[in-house]
């Protein structure tokens, strides 16, 4: 969809709600044009920003995409397609896409806003990502995860066997980018406990980055027999 030129400049002075609509997975979701780039809002939550969305551009300049070969993204909570969009426009990446997408009225968002302006081939899935991971074969170079009811992580995608499923669809030397809230205390202590716990008890190899407000949890496949069972 094209923005009118004078939104666009105006939306440095104050954001912009371009549209509203509503859903039974997120009751109040809102487009929002802000120093000009599109934002989707969900309760207290933002969902995308295009390259504004810093934790994902941070995490995409720490994993050296230069020196991997990678072809295939997963991308778990598409948003208004920030991911491909960053690693497209910032990057000068062109992948193949597969997001999936529980909402259906996340997905019309994306379709009419950000996929657009996109060249890269995607395929969306409109399914709950826990199940999609555990009954896919596809393999994957890169997967993030970003998803969120609100501000916060459902337990669901907090568990081992999420993320046993995840490191299953990573080919050697892939790469896993969880985004996490890790802007109260109380974020910061679950957020430390999962990476402790649970994150690093899958992924031999991971680490974490810090970026305002989030912390991506960076986990790695290095080969089949490299993470632990």
């Amino acid at each position: 969809m094209q923005i009118p030129i004078w939104k666009k400049w105006l939306s440095f002075l104050v954001p912009i709600t371009l549209e509203r609509l509503s859903s039974p997975q997120n009751p109040k979701l809102a487009v929002v044009i802000d120093r000009g780039r599109l934002q989707l809002l969900s309760g207290n939550a933002i969902y995308s920003w295009d390259d504004l969305y810093h934790n994902f551009t941070a995490a995409f300049g720490q994993i050296d995409l230069e020196s991997r070969p990678m072809a295939d993204v997963l991308v778990l909570g598409l948003g208004l397609g920030s991911i491909p969009y960053i690693l497209e426009t910032v990057y000068e990446r062109h992948y193949h896409y597969t997001a999936v997408e529980w909402d259906e009225a996340v997905v019309h968002l994306a379709s009419k806003y950000t996929l657009p302006r996109l060249k890269s081939r995607m395929d969306i899935v409109v399914a709950d990502a826990a199940y999609f991971v555990h009954v896919t074969t596809a393999r994957f170079d890169i997967i993030t995860v970003d998803i969120f009811e609100d501000d916060r992580t459902p337990e669901l995608f907090e568990g081992a066997n999420f993320l046993r499923d995840c490191r299953r669809l990573l080919r050697p030397d892939g790469v896993l980018l969880y985004n996490r809230l890790y802007n109260s205390s109380a974020h910061r202590q679950a957020t430390d406990a999962f990476f402790q716990n649970t994150f690093s008890a899958v992924f031999a190899q991971a680490s974490t980055i810090e970026t305002s407000g989030n912390l991506v949890l960076v986990g790695y496949r290095k080969g089949p027999e490299a993470s632990p069972p």
